[in-house]
């Protein structure tokens, strides 16, 4: 299968590429590696992709001209995990993120609509659950009310994804992923940030006084939650009559992609703490602007359709990490 992915050298984008490559499958990736973090360590990352079928090109979504290097690849599939990542980022710099989330994945979609692509998966995220109280979190749950601008235009391609399957029947199936951790992951992230301050005698800052809790997902099980989708294209339902918020009548559809257990930010220190052999130095601060506190991922949409089942505890992922960090900093 010709699969084309964007974001290819993030950290999602880089695992499953490898994964599909194993099976097969023509792979083109694209990304602009931006220095949102180091460059360096997406390089890296595409150095490993070594396969004959992976081909790489360096494009900004953003720039309409560049997409007739894609056409010739014709892709299948196309795989959209490419975006302005970040919480926090987005309160400082909005612009970016309206221009990568929005007008990139309205320019994803027209390349989808243009080059009949059979099926168009898309990175959501759990942040669109905004203010959100009740756990844990359900498709069907009402999302209209985001506490950041990345979480407002996560949920805007959710809306510009179903306009389009609606109005051009382009398949398309959102995942609102689950903060994902493990090997290869971004530098931005709690359990990159906090591992490389306690290795390097900083402190760490931990918000609303360490009262938060994150349904943190590894990434092998996000890749194995993800493949099965391939093969899994939504359908219409001309007998849909409105409802609930996840289903349609247009070949659309939105999953979680969680593990399923919302744990404690402490917890988490405690077990990076043991992992490394050392205490961290912990600096207390009230809640951030456009954090929220608590994420939980009901996945029973997506188990039963494609089975799935996290399988990774932060028990064992957490040291899977620490290990993978200590070999490429070389510790």
């Amino acid at each position: 299968m010709n699969i084309l992915i964007t974001g290819a050298a993030g950290f999602i984008g880089y695992h499953l590429c490898s994964r599909l490559l194993e099976q097969g499958h023509m792979v083109l990736g694209i990304d602009n590696l931006n220095d949102y973090y180091a460059p360096q360590l997406k390089l890296d990352r595409l150095a490993l992709l070594t396969s004959p079928n992976f081909t790489f090109i360096k494009m900004n979504l953003e720039d309409t001209a560049d997409y007739i290097k894609l056409e010739q690849f014709q892709p299948h599939t196309v795989i959209h995990l490419a975006a302005q990542a970040g919480v926090r980022a987005s309160i400082t710099n909005p612009s970016a993120y309206i221009q990568s989330n929005l007008v990139g994945f309205g320019n994803i979609l027209e390349f989808c609509r243009y080059n009949r692509v059979k099926h168009l998966i898309y990175a959501s995220s759990s942040s669109v659950y905004g203010l959100n109280t009740k756990l844990p979190f359900c498709e069907s749950d009402s999302v209209d009310h985001p506490a950041s601008l990345y979480a407002a235009t996560k949920r805007a391609n959710e809306l510009m994804a179903h306009t389009y399957s609606h109005l051009y029947e382009l398949p398309t199936t959102g995942l609102r992923f689950f903060t994902v951790y493990g090997p290869w992951g971004r530098p931005d992230m709690a359990l990159f940030k906090f591992t490389d301050a306690i290795v390097n005698n900083r402190s760490i800052d931990i918000y609303n006084n360490g009262n938060m809790e994150r349904d943190f997902t590894y990434i092998d099980d996000i890749i194995d939650g993800l493949i099965p989708l391939l093969k899994n294209i939504p359908n219409s339902d001309p007998s849909w009559k409105g409802g609930l918020a996840d289903t349609s009548s247009a070949p659309y559809r939105i999953f979680n992609i969680g593990n399923n257990q919302a744990e404690k930010l402490e917890e988490l220190i405690s077990i990076l703490e043991e992992t490394l052999g050392k205490k961290a130095i912990r600096n207390y601060l009230p809640m951030q602007p456009g954090d929220v506190i608590s994420t939980c991922a009901n996945i029973d949409n997506l188990s039963k359709l494609t089975g799935f089942h996290p399988k990774t505890t932060i028990n064992e992922g957490i040291p899977i990490f620490v290990n993978w960090y200590k070999q490429y900093y070389k510790i």
